[in-house]
């Protein structure tokens, strides 16, 4: 269950392919680089327990440093390459990061950085550009042997939970040694079959919780993991066909992408060598699976979770075609569904979900936010809302406040609106997520103006230029409205709700 195992077994097959370049990383050269890491990390003062922090693009430089990371018991921090400068501050500052490593495809966010990071020590992979130290010459400085006292390290990624800044999930360690056994590890042999002989395609970005993880997953068994440096529909059947892929993870916004390619560039490439797809991140539009399962065939899997990692379903494309519209049953856990009280509820009653019998909820720097998410029986949750039939299959139907979940991504309406507030021309804003066709939902900001005459285009330009200087261009708003008033209660509660409904066409809403 470790990558190094297959370093001495299989030492030339590829632990990693790359697209475009082609570079490939093999078994051999990803244990000698992590052991080389690990080395490094140690000769800096890093012991078990402290952490780095990766902001990378899609390198194959980034699995070696996870892996180094891993074998020297740290937590390896992976922060999203779309995030502004402040907004990846927070986070290295959040999670106590000692070593900040960056790719210099992640843009111009990487000049910003030194200034707000002065104490920090920053490497870069190459082409590398000062201020920040060559980390791999500094990492091939050292011996490629293990470190006397590895031991298991960890991710530590970051989800925002349903408002306010990004929270921190830092699992407790091991303490163990390198290759024991690891629960995603276990549930991709178990439920989606990885093992040596495993292909798998990666579309997504590395810094991804599911592509991180996975991609690890993959490591753990022996297989190959050909990675994507960013998705594109048609490149991703050329390399299922070229790689005789025969294991896909996507979200249904790829799904979308792929259904809209002409009849004849779908059917154009060779995609019988695939043995298991699998999707997760955003619910899954019926009418779109049912697609995919007549175009791949009875092949397609699902599962859902969080990075709070406190509960895991799943389902296989029969199972699904038995209970359309469902993200599965539980592996590990029981699932409850509560009213807003806490109290549990019958079979087909729509409520919160939570998990009994499973790991607690943990965010690092914020007990209070872990205690508002468990109820007065001990039962997590991460503010989905859904439903549970008899057979304890699980329907979403909603997310508690609104979080907005576009091409897989999740967005979180009061970082936003928390920005929108300070701009002067605004009274009052609320962001909503609206039907999109391609992603799943777009981001909405609808504004009350201070002054109504200045609701128009020149506003709602002015206002897409705040938010993109601002903030990550993911979490920007795709569309702006203007509403006279908000509906607020006399208490200040924003009945968003009325707002957000009115986009999807529910009888008794509307927009002013």
């Amino acid at each position: 269950m470790h990558p190094s195992i297959y370093a001495r077994r299989t030492p030339d097959k590829p632990a990693l392919i790359m697209d475009g370049s082609g570079e490939v990383v093999t078994y051999r050269q990803l244990d000698d680089r992590s052991n080389q890491g690990a080395q490094l990390f140690r000769s800096l003062g890093l012991g078990a327990g402290d952490v780095i922090a990766i902001l990378m693009d899609n390198s194959p430089r980034f699995f070696e440093i996870t892996w180094a990371a891993q074998r020297a018991g740290l937590y390896y921090a992976c922060i999203s390459s779309k995030l502004t400068a402040n907004e990846v501050e927070y986070i290295v500052r959040d999670c106590g990061a000692r070593l900040l490593i960056v790719s210099p495809g992640v843009g111009s966010v990487l000049d910003e950085l030194p200034a707000l990071l002065p104490d920090l020590t920053l490497y870069m992979t190459a082409p590398v550009r000062a201020p920040y130290a060559d980390f791999e010459a500094a990492r091939g400085a050292m011996p490629a042997t293990p470190v006397a006292d590895e031991t298991a390290g960890s991710d530590m990624l970051y989800s925002s939970g349903t408002t306010g800044r990004p929270k921190g999930v830092k699992p407790v360690l091991s303490g163990g040694p390198i290759d024991a056994p690891e629960r995603v590890s276990e549930l991709a042999r178990v439920h989606f079959g990885f093992s040596e002989d495993t292909v798998y395609l990666c579309p997504a970005p590395f810094y991804h919780a599911a592509a991180v993880r996975w991609v690890m997953a993959v490591h753990r068994q022996g297989g190959t993991v050909v990675a994507m440096s960013r998705f594109d529909a048609e490149a991703a059947l050329a390399l299922i066909e070229a790689h005789r892929i025969n294991t896909a993870q996507f979200v249904p916004t790829h799904f979308v992408r792929m259904l809209k390619l002409p009849e004849a560039a779908r059917r154009a490439y060779d995609t019988t060598s695939l043995k298991v797809v699998f999707h997760s991140a955003a619910p899954c539009p019926i009418p779109v699976k049912e697609q995919m399962l007549d175009w791949l065939g009875p092949i397609i899997g699902e599962y859902y979770g969080g990075t709070e990692g406190i509960v895991f379903c799943c389902l296989t494309a029969e199972e699904w075609l038995a209970h359309k519209g469902s993200v599965g049953r539980a592996a590990g856990g029981e699932l409850r569904i509560c009213d807003e009280d806490g109290e549990p509820l019958p079979p087909r009653s729509e409520g919160v979900v939570h998990v009994a019998n499973g790991p607690p909820i943990r965010y690092h720097n914020a007990p209070e936010k872990a205690k508002e998410n468990t109820n007065k029986y001990g039962w997590p949750t991460m503010g989905d809302v859904g439903w549970v039939d008899e057979e304890g299959y699980l329907y979403l139907t909603d997310r508690k406040s609104f979080m907005i979940i576009s091409g897989g991504v999740n967005i979180y309406p009061q970082e936003l609106e928390n920005l929108l507030i300070t701009h002067p021309k605004v009274a009052d804003a609320a962001v909503v997520g609206a039907p999109d066709a391609e992603m799943g939902e777009q981001v909405v900001a609808v504004i009350q103006p201070l002054d109504w005459a200045n609701a128009g285009d020149a506003l709602r330009d002015e206002l897409m230029a705040f938010c993109r200087a601002n903030i990550s261009h993911v979490k920007c708003p795709r569309r702006i409205d203007f509403m006279a008033e908000l509906p607020r209660h006399q208490t200040g509660k924003l009945y968003k709700r009325l707002i957000r409904d009115a986009y999807w066409g529910k009888q008794g809403s509307k927009i002013v």
